[in-house]
């Protein structure tokens, strides 16, 4: 006979066997119930909705104009920059202006210490005066010889002088003449160098001097002291244009066909929290930056008072499209069936709902327009996906037309 003890295990192990797979089966079962009952249908399968209303919420759909904007991210550079140089080296011996002082066109910046070209100054007056009075000396010494010339023709013509001392007299009034050229020469030499040190002279007085429109500008930065020396062509001041300022932004190439010069622009600023900067497009580059693939666009924004600054981080929001007379709804009421966008529309009684396949078009926030037939009345914006098309809903009365109660909240 077996040892009851062993059997009694045997007994055991054998009602695991089928007691286990039963509670599974059994909870398989449960959950598949459960499953279908929270999607709408029986376990036998059916509609979902069929027969039992399902909650919704809903929005109106609109009929009314919605533009495409874009908000992009920059920064603002100034319009013209004009860099003050000395032409010449030397020593900086005062400096007039500081940076975000104002400056007027031609006004001097900078004087250089000038003993020096003063002194040149002088040397070519010296000079000029020697070269003068070259010239009134050869001028005395070709009237004389040309008196001489004329007496010793005359005495010629009597027979008194022989033609050797004619050819003579001639000789000499043309070195004479030839002399008054040279001194000639060297008066419009000295003029020159004269010239040349008042001018060498005058470069130490360093003024601001740009092309371009606006006769007041602003000093950007300073890279000089006062005592340093400096050779010829180094940067002593940066000066900018502030009105209008220049806004530099990048875009895409899938918004880059949309922009044209011209096009008006908003921006705005953390510097000045809630305020608006009207501006528009000025250029747009014919190019597209390989790194990053995409092209600089300027934008230029008036600024009278110059409380936009170079430097300054930009956001500039464009209207790259509008439609007047557009179907609108919820972003919320788009979904997707049967790989397929559309929307649920509600009927008239606002008892059932009907599948409408639409084509999004412009998206403004949570509003986007849609091309589809039979766009009137209301949508379905929270339960869609417990419904199909002429499924029975009900409409909660706090619930209804939650589109436009979210809407007016957010403004």
């Amino acid at each position: 006979m077996a040892n009851p003890i062993s059997w009694m295990i045997d007994m055991t192990s054998t009602r695991r066997k089928y007691i286990i797979p039963l509670l599974l089966g059994v909870l398989l079962i449960g959950g598949w119930t459960v499953y279908h009952r929270l999607q709408g249908q029986s376990p036998a399968g059916g509609k979902r909705g069929g027969t039992q209303a399902v909650p919704v919420e809903v929005a109106p759909i609109e009929r009314g104009t919605i533009e495409l904007r874009r908000t992009f991210s920059g920064t603002l550079e100034a319009t013209a920059r004009f860099v003050v140089a000395p032409k010449i080296t030397g020593r900086i011996q005062q400096l007039t202006v500081d940076f975000a002082d104002p400056v007027e066109q031609g006004q001097v910046v900078a004087v250089l210490d000038n003993d020096e070209y003063v002194q040149a100054v002088a040397q070519a007056e010296a000079d000029m005066a020697v070269a003068r009075a070259n010239r009134t000396e050869a001028q005395s010494a070709l009237e004389i010889a040309t008196r001489e010339g004329q007496r010793v023709e005359t005495l010629r013509k009597r027979g008194v002088a022989s033609e050797s001392q004619l050819d003579a007299a001639r000789a000499d009034q043309l070195a004479k003449r030839a002399r008054l050229a040279v001194a000639d020469a060297q008066v419009t030499r000295a003029e020159a160098a004269l010239e040349t040190a008042k001018i060498r002279l005058g470069y130490t007085q360093v003024t601001a001097q740009w092309t371009g429109p606006g006769i007041m500008r602003v000093v950007a930065e300073r890279f000089v002291d006062e005592g340093d020396t400096v050779s010829a062509n180094t940067p002593l001041l940066s000066i900018v244009s502030l009105d209008p300022i220049t806004g530099v932004i990048f875009v895409t190439e899938k918004d880059y066909a949309r922009l044209r010069p011209g096009q008006p622009v908003i921006l705005t600023t953390d510097a000045y929290t809630g305020e608006q900067f009207p501006g528009k497009i000025a250029r747009i580059a014919p190019v597209f930056r390989q790194a990053v693939r995409q092209a600089r666009v300027d934008l230029t924004i008036d600024n009278p008072q110059s409380r936009l600054k170079p430097g300054m981080f930009i956001r500039a929001a464009v209207v790259l499209d509008r439609v007047t007379d557009a179907t609108i709804v919820p972003a919320p009421a788009l979904t997707t069936r049967n790989d397929e966008t559309g929307v649920f529309v509600v009927s008239a009684d606002g008892n059932s709902v009907a599948w409408r396949p639409v084509t999004p078009g412009i998206r403004e926030d949570q509003r986007v327009q849609v091309d589809g037939e039979s766009l009137t009345g209301r949508v379905v914006t929270l339960g869609q996906q417990l419904v199909d098309d002429g499924s029975a809903i009900t409409i909660p009365a706090n619930a209804t037309d939650t589109g436009s109660h979210r809407k007016a909240a957010e403004k």
